[in-house]
């Protein structure tokens, strides 16, 4: 799997299997009720599918958060979500993103934040303006 496929998985949580299909029955089906008996007067409504996952709510509801720095650190980030923060990890995130003569700078580093927050909110993800470009 991809850092950034780990990382988004670490805050969107990963995507469940397909429960497999049961057996259909071999006894004889029995009849369907009436309409009229399967109403419930007052069935709560389904609940509404997500569609977005708050990028931020997530991060700061995480174990440490509030002792790191993952705003604007990368470093941080990937500690926050149980990554490998070393230099190696970050060159090949960089690559991932597009940046194949990775050197770990502090501006860099800064690209490499933006990037991750822009990609995360580009897959789903509500990423306050102030952490995207």
């Amino acid at each position: 799997m991809s850092i950034f496929g780990s990382i988004k998985d670490a805050i969107f949580g990963k995507a469940k299997a397909a429960p497999a299909p049961t057996p259909a029955p071999t006894r004889a089906p029995t009849p369907a009720p009436s309409p009229a008996a399967t109403a419930a007067p007052h069935a709560a409504p389904a609940p509404a599918a997500i569609s977005e996952v708050d990028v931020e709510a997530r991060l700061d509801g995480m174990a440490g958060a509030d002792g790191l720095n993952w705003r604007t650190s990368i470093v941080d980030l990937l500690k926050l979500v149980g990554l490998d923060a070393s230099y190696a990890n970050r060159k090949e995130l960089a690559t991932e993103l597009g940046d194949t003569d990775y050197s770990g700078t502090a501006e860099e580093n800064n690209w490499l934040h933006r990037q991750v927050m822009n990609k995360l909110a580009a897959n789903g993800g509500r990423v306050p303006a102030a952490l995207r470009d």
